[in-house]
C-alpha cells in the first residue's frame, strides 16, 4: 500500500466513476435491506444496524451492475487479484440500542468509544481472545447516500502505534498464531489517551481509504442527525493480502 500520509487515511474528491458505482450499489442495497430473510440475518443492536458482511453482489473485478469499480484510491493501492463481495453497512435512527447479549461495559464502549477496532483481529473462544484471523490489505469505504448520521470515526496516525505494538508482540512468530489480546488492548488504551478521534463524512462519488492498522469505529446515530428513509448506507471493501499474515503485520 502506498503512503496515505501521516494520518493513515484519505478522503478523495468525488468522481463520476465512483458516483456511478455508488448509484448502482444503492439500487441493489435498497432491495437487499428490504428482504425479510436478509434483515433477520443481519440486523443487530435493536434492529438499528444492518451489518451486511458480503451482502453486496459485486463481481470479482469489483464491478456492480456492469459498472466498473475505479477511483482515485487506485494510485495508493496494489490492485487485488480479485475483489470480495462488499459489506453493506446500514445504520438506522437510535443506533446503538443495547442487545440482550451485550454487556453494559460493551455497550458503553460501543457508544462512547464508537466500538473502536482494527479489522481482522477476531475474538476466539469464551474469553474472546484476539487473533489475526483476516489479513486485509486496506479498507475502502464508498458512501451510497447523502447523510451526516453515524459517521465513520478514525484516530489519525493511530496505525503507526498500533502496527508497532502488534509487531513487538509477534516478534519472529507466525502472526496468525499469536494471542494479540493484551498488546492490542494496551495500544488501544494509549491511542485513546493520546489521539482525539475525528469524524469522516463523505458523499456518493467520494471515496475513503484507511490503512489496515488504523483504529476506527462508528459513531451513534444522534437525534439531530439526518439520513434518508433507508438509513445511512456505506459499502466497505477489504481485499485480502495474497502474501498472507506476515505481510499484514509488516510496516509499509
Amino acid at each position: 500500500m502506498n503512503s496515505l500520509g501521516p494520518d493513515g487515511f484519505a478522503v478523495f474528491d468525488a468522481t463520476y466513476q465512483v458516483a456511478d458505482w455508488a448509484s448502482a450499489a444503492h439500487k441493489l442495497a435498497l432491495k437487499i435491506t428490504a428482504d425479510p430473510t436478509l434483515r433477520a440475518q443481519n440486523l443487530r443492536h435493536g434492529d438499528t444496524w444492518f451489518v451486511g458482511v458480503d451482502a453486496l453482489p459485486n463481481a470479482s473485478d469489483g464491478s456492480i451492475g456492469g459498472i466498473p469499480l475505479a477511483g482515485p484510491w487506485q494510485d495508493h493501492i496494489k490492485a487485488p487479484a480479485a475483489w470480495h463481495r462488499a459489506q453493506l453497512s446500514v445504520v438506522y435512527p437510535g443506533y446503538p440500542v443495547q442487545d440482550a447479549t451485550e454487556s453494559d461495559a460493551a455497550h458503553r464502549f460501543r457508544r462512547n468509544r464508537f466500538a473502536a477496532h482494527v479489522d481482522g483481529l477476531l475474538s476466539r473462544g469464551p474469553q474472546k481472545r484476539r487473533f489475526l484471523g483476516e489479513w486485509h490489505d486496506f479498507i475502502l469505504g464508498l458512501p451510497l447516500n447523502v447523510t451526516d448520521a453515524a459517521p465513520l470515526m478514525v484516530w489519525p496516525a493511530s496505525h503507526l502505534a498500533m502496527g508497532q505494538a502488534l509487531r513487538d508482540a509477534v516478534g519472529m512468530q507466525d502472526p496468525a498464531q499469536v494471542d494479540l489480546t493484551e498488546a492490542y488492548q494496551a495500544a488501544r488504551r494509549d491511542i485513546f489517551n493520546q489521539i482525539t478521534p475525528v469524524e469522516v463524512l463523505a458523499r456518493p462519488g467520494q471515496s475513503i481509504l484507511l490503512h489496515r492498522h488504523l483504529l476506527h469505529g462508528m459513531a451513534p446515530f444522534e437525534d439531530d442527525q439526518t439520513a434518508p428513509p433507508e438509513g445511512r448506507m456505506i459499502a466497505y471493501l477489504r481485499p485480502q493480502l495474497a502474501e498472507g499474515p506476515k505481510a499484514w503485520i509488516a510496516p509499509d
